[in-house]
């Protein structure tokens, strides 16, 4: 099944469940339209048009905010490609008016997915403390052999999303103390490096996050490492009135891959993501930034994340560099 079809599957349960979720914000199903349901013609162009300015965007979160600043003021906010992708997706910027000026990360808003305000989902009444899947001794969630945690859940809602069959809430099984225990053990063994969270939002599941991230540092201490995904850009859980359980839960992190998914941006030479808009942030290494700015008066909001120092896309699809290799006679007699 593909993810438009996944999606049609399960959209409607999603809005029945949406709709008696307590502290979910019913302004995100304003539209009653389900996503991928309406065709529009225009919507790749859209899209592109909102990629392209998205890429500036992420460019320009390496030389600081100033410059990002600028860069996604011409993202996909332009009024007529928002309005479509509201009108065809049903994706909305709830954060228009919140905050004017302030820099909300590389590509965001972005038309083709929702955009909350600060404090809108909140994790301690929207998720379900489900776990949609666990991935033992895995070598492509971060750095080293991992074990993986989906959670479920996530009302970011990208379009083409590779996971949308677990943006339901009700997603997989029920989180107990022996999955918990379980995770513990599989960490034990000396070549395991970490633990990755993935979803579904693991933002929007701290309630089991938070207890087994700390059970990790209880058990581990800090030789295992915690790397997260989440749809939030790391300016967006910078922004005054964000809930604190997020907060908390991006402290026990040690790396961050931060940012919706955009197809426009889409590349297969990054390392770890999917969009060139996305960044893997070192997370202690940009809570001591700003923590740093702070002591000296700064605005703390005006340091950029400290992007992780091993990150290495490659250069060209490899696909490509073995047929410029056949092509130029490699392997023949």
């Amino acid at each position: 099944m593909d993810n438009k079809q996944n999606a049609d599957v399960f959209d409607e349960e999603m809005r029945r469940k949406f709709d008696l979720m307590p502290g979910f914000d019913k302004d995100f199903q304003a539209d009653p339209t389900p996503a991928f349901r309406k065709t529009d013609p225009h919507a790749m162009d859209n899209l592109t048009a909102g990629g392209q300015a998205g890429q500036t965007a992420g460019a320009a979160s390496q030389t600081g905010v100033a410059e990002a600043q600028a860069a996604t003021s011409q993202t996909a906010d332009s009024l007529p490609v928002r309005e479509k992708a509201e009108k065809s997706f049903g994706h909305r910027d709830f954060a228009a008016h919140d905050l004017p000026g302030y820099n909300r990360g590389p590509g965001i808003p972005y038309a083709f997915s929702n955009n909350p305000r600060a404090g809108q989902w909140d994790a301690r009444k929207m998720s379900a403390n489900r776990i949609a899947s666990y991935k033992r001794f895995v070598v492509t969630d971060g750095e080293g052999i991992r074990n993986s945690i989906y959670v479920a859940g996530c009302p970011f809602r990208c379009q083409n999303c590779w996971n949308a069959s677990i943006w339901d809430f009700q997603a997989g099984h029920d989180f107990t103390p022996a999955f918990e225990q379980a995770v513990i053990d599989d960490l034990r063994p000396s070549y395991v490096e970490g633990v990755t969270y993935l979803g579904g939002e693991p933002m929007l599941n701290t309630p089991v996050l938070l207890k087994i991230s700390n059970h990790i540092r209880q058990e581990f201490g800090d030789t295992k490492n915690i790397w997260c995904w989440t749809g939030y850009t790391w300016e967006e859980l910078m922004r005054p009135g964000t809930t604190p359980d997020k907060t908390a839960l991006l402290g026990m992190c040690d790396i961050l891959i931060d940012g919706r998914f955009i197809e426009g941006l889409k590349d297969s030479r990054l390392q770890f993501r999917g969009s060139s808009n996305q960044r893997v942030i070192d997370v202690k290494k940009s809570l001591a930034a700003r923590r740093e700015a702070q002591e000296q008066g700064l605005n703390p909001n005006c340091v950029a994340p400290v992007i992780w120092d091993k990150l290495h896309d490659q250069k060209r699809v490899i696909a490509e560099a073995y047929r410029k290799d056949r092509d130029a006679g490699e392997g023949r007699d």
